[in-house]
């Protein structure tokens, strides 16, 4: 039984892993796969379980970006490390709205809309998103191509469009790398920006399901501990192998064939929804 749980969260951990960045939906991919890859857990240790391993994913942005993200850096001119810390002020405006609206939902959230149809929804309505967004901007010659220039107003907006993925199925990076598109950012400095939004995210998310799942009476076992760190490790390194990736994509490609993704998986989704009910 605990041989195949830590089969089952390296799986899961692989999924965290490409799905986190990858403007697909990691939370609702997890949400599916949960129903036919089952971790012998709780269900409160599932919902905790879902959230943190992207704690994995996470430290792989950092991993990749330390030199860029690090205001301390003594290879870095004073005018650079001005700009780093302006990078981060501009991430912290922009988690503003998520810790305003998400922290009062995040129960009300999870009854309602941690469910099979709402996540093929949601990846449906946002994969239509992103072809209309791209076919809109085929022509259109970003405004900002510079991380540095991105502007606090801008950091602002973005940080709404992070609230939309408090809805599993949204993705959080694919509405917020929409956001960035929108209002004039090159689909590079969207993605980065994106990132660099998810380190204070989704540490705060995932320090918020611990601290939940502990005050709800429940605990770590030995086992239970062990199957949480190897979904996060995995999820480490798949995750530095999918940033890699997308970066390198978007060089020469766009987004579109993550919308059809979406739409192709999201119908799926519902007509396997209709037959089990």
């Amino acid at each position: 039984m605990f041989l195949l749980n830590i089969l089952k969260a390296i799986i899961l951990g692989i999924i965290e892993g490409i799905t986190e960045w990858l403007p697909i939906s990691s939370t609702g991919h997890l949400i599916l796969a949960n129903e036919f890859i089952k971790l012998q857990e709780s269900e409160a240790f599932m919902t905790m379980f879902n959230v943190v391993i992207q704690l994995g994913a996470i430290l792989a942005v950092i991993y990749l970006y330390f030199n860029k993200l690090n205001p301390f850096s003594p290879h870095k001119s004073e005018i650079e490390k001005k700009d780093t810390w302006n990078l981060w002020f501009k991430v912290v405006v922009a988690v503003i709205p998520s810790v305003i609206i998400g922290l009062p939902l995040d129960d009300w959230l999870d009854a309602h809309f941690h469910k099979f149809f709402p996540v093929a929804l949601m990846l449906i309505i946002y994969g239509i998103a992103f072809i209309v967004v791209e076919k809109r901007n085929k022509n259109v010659t970003p405004k900002c191509t510079d991380l540095n220039k991105f502007t606090y107003k801008a950091a602002l907006i973005v940080g709404m469009f992070q609230v939309l993925s408090l809805v599993p199925g949204t993705s959080r990076s694919g509405a917020t790398i929409l956001g960035g598109i929108l209002i004039g950012a090159s689909r590079f400095v969207a993605t980065e920006f994106s990132f660099f939004m998810g380190i204070p995210t989704m540490i705060g998310a995932s320090g918020l399901k611990i601290v939940k799942f502990i005050m709800h009476g429940n605990s770590f076992s030995f086992q239970s501990t062990i199957v949480l760190l190897v979904g996060t490790a995995v999820s480490f390194i798949v995750s530095v192998l999918a940033i890699k990736f997308l970066m390198n994509y978007i060089k020469k490609n766009d987004f579109t064939i993550f919308g059809w993704y979406r739409i192709i998986l999201g119908v799926i989704l519902i007509g396997y929804w209709l037959i089990a009910m």
